[in-house]
């Protein structure tokens, strides 16, 4: 059996998992357009910040590929899919056969158009080791840097270089700061802390134009200089290999449980995909690392011939900045239970007596029992959730459904 994965993230390393606790002895491929061994994406700001290294940075030990039997082709992009003749073909002609074929080709930054961006010579994306590399590269202590975004890409930007420049603005049309993922409150908290380390905000507004290689002016008229420029307004998913040959894609490419696409033989894990969130009933992308994985691996076991599903799929976040945690899981539609203590915040949303979300921030400890009570969706009506919105702990379930829970029973 011959498998290939085009991708060299999360859901490709969950994908060789996958494939080798079924098939041993089955070739495995994997392609990617980047030179590097596979890393962790989330640890490049921390890179900046001088948290981490490159080896540290590493998704695997250096033997992974030898460990498991895999060719690699670092460095070359696949740019087309033979589903005929069953064949991916790379940008240096190569064609590479496959029997099982898996697409984890990620997201890529999304840049607005914005009237004279061409003129900035210092623009960089941060979603990849050489954005970071070549941000790095750009910056010095005497920098001022407009960051454009407030969410999770932009924000992480900022905490990798905010030692290393002289000044950071950040500039997003919502009105608060990760909008994505924090109610009002939870925002406004994570701001203020951010705003202690020197950095400046200006929300509600967008950069309208570009006036000259080092000027930007904002639709509400405010003039900013910078010398480097960040753009991390957001991503989009790479369907392009799978919907060039007419597999079915929404935002992102459409999955069912086992991470099969609409074409036979060609799965796809990770950001490109669309995954079907449980706690709002729809599918959305869900780009986030632990779900890529579990893709990967649904996805490897099933090309192999095992049996696995990926059903219990959650928007999750957890991120910290500066030291200060958050915490987020699921949808926040229903009644709300609230409680701000300082630093920290909790809210906790139910609907139809089940947990459906949760923003915690500052004290995120044993956040894992509420991201359990959502993706088993257990009645809360069997559980003293009273305790639990007070304190998650064990002690809240009955004795049965805590043995169940620490793995003593089935």
């Amino acid at each position: 059996m011959k498998y290939v994965i085009i991708g060299n993230s999360a859901g490709a390393v969950g994908c060789v998992e996958g494939i080798r606790q079924v098939d041993k002895d089955g070739e495995i491929t994997i392609i990617s357009n980047e030179p590097y061994h596979t890393y962790s994406r989330p640890l490049i700001s921390y890179l900046l910040y001088g948290k981490t290294d490159e080896q540290r940075m590493k998704y695997r030990p250096d033997s992974f590929y030898e460990d498991n039997g895999v060719k690699t082709y670092l460095g070359k992009e696949a740019v087309s899919i033979d589903k005929d003749n069953k064949k991916v073909i790379l940008n240096d002609g190569t064609e590479i056969c496959y029997d099982k074929l898996l697409v984890a080709t990620g997201s890529r930054p999304f840049v607005p158009p914005m009237d004279g961006l061409d003129k900035v010579e210092n623009k960089f994306t941060f979603m990849t080791l050489d954005d970071a590399k070549a941000l790095e590269k750009a910056i010095n202590k005497d920098s001022n840097v407009l960051v454009i975004g407030a969410g999770l890409i932009g924000l992480k930007c900022v905490e990798g270089i905010c030692d290393r420049v002289k000044h950071i603005t950040v500039m997003d049309l919502a009105e608060r700061i990760l909008p994505s993922i924090l109610d009002k409150d939870g925002s406004e908290l994570v701001r203020k802390h951010i705003e202690k380390k020197g950095v400046e905000f200006i929300l509600g507004d967008s950069v309208a134009q570009f006036t000259s290689a080092n000027t930007a002016v904002s639709k509400n008229g405010l003039e900013l200089s910078f010398d480097v420029l960040v753009v991390a307004v957001g991503v989009r998913p790479n369907v392009e290999l799978v919907k060039d040959i007419g597999g079915e894609v929404g935002r992102g490419i459409v999955t069912d449980e086992r991470c099969r696409t609409s074409i036979p033989d060609i799965y796809a894990a990770g950001d490109c995909t669309e995954s079907m969130d449980i706690t709002a009933d729809q599918m959305r992308i869900l780009a986030l690392l632990p779900n890529a994985y579990m893709q990967g691996e649904t996805a490897g076991i099933t090309m192999a011939g095992g049996t696995k599903v990926y059903d219990k799929a959650i928007p999750m976040n957890a991120i910290g900045f500066f030291g200060y945690h958050i915490i987020t899981a699921g949808s926040y539609d229903g009644e709300e239970y609230v409680k701000k203590d300082g630093d920290s915040y909790k809210k906790l949303v139910t609907r139809d007596d089940r947990l459906v979300g949760y923003i915690l921030i500052g004290n995120v400890e044993r956040a894992g029992i509420y991201t359990s009570l959502i993706r088993e969706k257990r009645p809360l009506s069997s559980i003293d959730f009273d305790l639990i919105k007070e304190k998650p702990q064990l002690m809240a379930f009955s004795k049965r459904e805590r043995a169940k829970t620490l793995g003593g029973m089935k």
